[in-house]
């Protein structure tokens, strides 16, 4: 809980469920898209369970053409009808009946529940036996209605692709290795003798900064175009791949999502050394990382450590070496344009 323990806000709770929340199975991913596209919904805020069973289903049906295993077991009664549905066995109406059979059993109970505890603030009312459905609160309206929260929406689909990696590749959770493409600016990871895409590296760890700048707390986006687009930057400089000395510059654990002036502007961090303090701060988002379930935590602990202190050391390690390379009389800090998260 303590992800947005110094953070009471809507979208910090919201983090909390899509990133901290169970993985089982992937409705809880499903049920957070239908949500956000209710979000802007005129009129009652009662959503019979029909109604929400459509974008639901839907969700899970495209999902399921990306891949076909979505939770620990391979198969299921709901599955197995959205399955039939892709096949064109069954219609769309015996698929919306299907689901609101079948598709909520555990998923509405479940949702806000991060680690045995509700978070503070609920998305919706369970009102299933009142009601016949759930009725939407106004946090959900209020979230949504920000553009600055649009962003939620990628970090949910990356959240979801990660975990439907693992699963359909049906990786070992000590195996798994995701890493990050220079080039294309993908989280990608081994399967055999092939890569496989599994996410935009931005979305996948922007929840994990709260939509901020790592290193000044300025705001970030994730949107094409914005003028606060998020740069993935290397914490330890990509050019030190070139001495040899480093294992994986391109790991989850080495990369931080900055805003354009602390990467490339005038005084930005180009390839000197961060500051400790700035070390710290990474230290604390891969533990954020580490936390959450797998992958991305898994990759982690197979990168850096196997416990925190282990981690400690490994950054420490990687840190000295890079003091080897790079002017340590010349350490990188910038100005904080943001409130501070989480910082020490």
């Amino acid at each position: 809980m303590e992800f947005f323990a110094s953070d009471p806000s809507l979208s910090s709770y919201w983090r909390s469920i899509i990133l901290f929340g169970r993985n089982s199975a992937s409705y809880k991913f499903a049920l957070a898209k239908s949500l956000i596209e209710l979000s802007d919904r005129n009129g009652s805020d009662l959503v019979m369970l029909e109604q929400l069973a459509e974008p639901f289903s839907r969700h899970l049906c495209e999902h399921l053409i990306l891949a076909d295993k979505q939770g620990n077991r391979a198969s299921g009664k709901f599955l197995n009808t959205c399955r039939d549905f892709n096949a064109g066995q069954i219609s769309k109406d015996e698929l919306i009946g299907q689901t609101s059979k079948l598709g909520f059993v555990n998923v509405i109970d479940a949702f806000h529940v991060v680690n045995t505890e509700d978070v503070p603030e609920r998305f919706f009312i369970d009102e299933r036996k009142q009601n016949g459905g759930i009725r939407i609160t106004d946090a959900l309206h209020v979230l949504f209605s920000e553009d600055v929260n649009r962003s939620l929406l990628d970090e949910t689909e990356a959240r979801w692709r990660l975990v439907e990696t693992a699963w359909d590749l049906n990786l070992s959770r000590n195996l798994i290795s995701v890493d990050h493409d220079h080039e294309s600016g993908r989280l990608l990871t081994q399967a055999g003798n092939r890569r496989v895409d599994i996410t935009s590296s931005r979305d996948a760890l922007n929840g994990y900064q709260r939509g901020k700048c790592l290193y000044c707390f300025d705001e970030i986006s994730l949107g094409p175009g914005s003028d606060k687009l998020a740069d993935v930057d290397h914490f330890l400089p990509h050019r030190l791949k070139l001495t040899k000395q480093f294992s994986n510059l391109d790991g989850v654990w080495n990369l931080a999502l900055s805003c354009q002036t602390c990467n490339r502007g005038e005084s930005g961090k180009f390839d000197r050394l961060p500051s400790r303090t700035l070390l710290k701060r990474l230290h604390k988002r891969n533990e954020y990382l580490i936390t959450s379930h797998h992958p991305l935590r898994e990759t982690l602990i197979r990168q850096t450590g196997i416990n925190t202190q282990q981690r400690i050391q490994f950054l420490q390690d990687c840190y000295d070496r890079a003091s080897m390379y790079l002017n340590p009389n010349s350490v990188w800090e910038p100005e904080l344009k943001g409130t501070p998260i989480d910082v020490d």
